[in-house]
């Protein structure tokens, strides 16, 4: 442990599973003075908070929150009025939800899709920033996409949405950077999660997307989870709106 969070209260939503677990453990690891985990996997997170509190001195809560909804937002966030050195928003959806093409895209698929990965994300800085800009100070991190760089044969809501996490983003940093507060992107790979597990799974799309990455393998959580932590540590202090892509090698192409 280098201690390079220690202190920070640090707020990280979507942190039961997958990218924002790793990031959980690694904000413990570091020295979090205290750690808010949301998620809709109640079991999950429940379980993580009490591991890591066992574990490590950072005092670490649980408590549901559907993104979608700006009501638990605000009740999430009211909860600690001392508020929120760094929020690290690492939710998302994807799966089979978002595999058809614009034509074959069902509405309702759309709107749910935007409707996490875009509308979750302004809302979770719509409410969080207020309070770094009273305490003067602040580092938010948006885990993307590399669709939302480039664009994918298939995947189309969740490219869209991915587009939109990426503008939302840089348009925030320009926003709040007099206020102190750095934003910026993670933009992963493919990468092992519970998101990806079946389409992993499968020979065909594996191979794809294996052989669409230079350094042929996936990433795993953690590798993503150390970039959110850089960004969000005072390491990177003049550093915002900038877009850290982790993927192997894929958008070099």
């Amino acid at each position: 442990m280098s201690d390079r969070v220690k202190g920070k209260r640090i707020f990280v939503a979507g942190g039961a599973t997958g990218i924002g677990e790793a990031a959980c453990r690694l904000f413990c690891e570091e020295g979090a003075d205290q750690l808010l985990i949301t998620d809709i996997n109640d079991t999950a997170g429940t379980v993580l908070a009490e591991e890591l509190n066992s574990r490590s001195e950072t005092e670490v809560t649980y408590r549901h929150l559907d993104v979608t909804r700006e009501a638990e937002w605000i009740s999430a966030v009211s909860e600690h009025p001392s508020g929120f050195d760094i929020l690290a928003n690492c939710f998302g959806v994807g799966g089979p939800l978002v595999r058809p093409k614009v034509a074959d895209t069902d509405n309702d698929a759309w709107h749910t899709v935007m409707d996490i990965n875009a509308t979750g994300l302004f809302l979770g800085m719509k409410h969080v920033i207020p309070f770094m800009q009273s305490s003067g100070h602040g580092s938010i991190v948006n885990v993307v996409s590399i669709y939302g760089l480039i664009g994918p044969e298939f995947a189309t809501s969740y490219a869209a949405s991915k587009g939109a996490a990426r503008s939302l983003t840089r348009t925030a940093a320009v926003q709040y950077a007099k206020d102190n507060i750095r934003i910026n992107g993670v933009y992963p790979g493919f990468t092992n999660t519970p998101m990806t597990k079946d389409i992993h799974n499968d020979p065909a799309i594996r191979a794809v997307r294996l052989g669409q990455t230079p350094m042929e393998r996936f990433a795993e959580p953690v590798e993503i989870a150390q970039g959110i932590l850089f960004l969000a540590c005072d390491e990177a202090s003049f550093i915002t709106g900038a877009e850290l892509v982790i993927d192997g090698g894929v958008t070099v192409r």
